[in-house]
């Protein structure tokens, strides 16, 4: 019994630090820390996001009651900004100003490091925001729910990349991300144990399109990743989470839409 105790409380306490690092949210702060640990914390981070969905969803849903629809999914997409800080956003950003404006490996590695953003970055945020907006609010009744569960599938497939990828050590030197880089296999299971489950309850058509998008973007971005970096970054995994996303929802609006 007392062994069960301690495993629970570890798991809590790994739960926490994932939470910690992964968003603003508050946690207790005799939560330990070390890099192993942080390592470990991550088989949460599928988890993590499904928590930041529901809030986000919560707030869809109270503040429709109050306001036009457009206007209470863009409050539920600025409440995800301010519940992350803008970290997986921030990724994307400086992925589209590297790889979009470096010539070679060194070069797209500093402009990552760089803390300004340029104009590929720039465009991309604002295309990748607006596209999202405007698929939730066309969603309707299913944008709640596809806020929680794309929250997760979209976490537990940019964090997937780190077990075919090698992480990129020149990025150690670029402004402080927390990213984890040496991952036990079982920690896959529980990364996708916490959201694979849910597809049952949709439609088996829809169920199946968006495993068959997120193994897409998987691929695609493994390929494009290795092919540009031969690697990854904190920053390449930001990427990942909001391009994946941004594909989830515009496959769900399509199925939608057919219905």
């Amino acid at each position: 019994m007392q062994g069960l105790l301690n495993w629970l409380v570890r798991q809590w306490q790994l739960f926490c630090l994932a939470l910690s690092f992964f968003s603003r949210i508050p946690v207790p702060k005799s939560t330990p820390y070390s890099s192993e640990l942080f390592n470990q914390s991550s088989r949460y981070l599928s988890l993590v996001g499904l928590l930041l969905g529901i809030l986000q969803g919560l707030v869809l849903l109270a503040t429709a009651q109050l306001l036009p629809f457009s206007i209470a999914v863009l409050m539920a997409l600025l409440t995800g900004l301010v519940l992350t800080g803008a970290f997986h956003e921030d990724g994307l950003a400086d992925t589209a100003d590297g790889l979009g404006g470096g010539l070679n490996l060194e070069r797209k590695l500093e402009i990552m490091k760089d803390s300004r953003i340029g104009t590929y970055g720039l465009v991309t945020l604002l295309s990748v925001f607006l596209l999202k907006w405007q698929s939730l609010v066309a969603l309707e009744t299913q944008a709640a729910w596809a806020l929680v569960l794309v929250a997760g599938l979209s976490r537990a497939t940019a964090i997937s990349l780190i077990f075919v990828l090698p992480y990129q050590q020149l990025d150690a030197v670029s402004k402080t991300k927390p990213i984890a880089t040496s991952l036990q296999k079982r920690t896959l299971v529980w990364i996708w144990l916490f959201v694979l489950p849910l597809l049952s309850v949709l439609p088996w058509p829809l169920a199946l399109s968006l495993l068959a998008t997120l193994l897409l973007c998987f691929a695609l971005l493994f390929f494009y990743y290795r092919s540009q970096l031969q690697g990854y970054t904190g920053d390449l995994l930001g990427a990942a989470q909001q391009l994946t996303e941004l594909s989830l929802y515009l496959i769900w609006l399509m199925l939608w839409r057919q219905q």
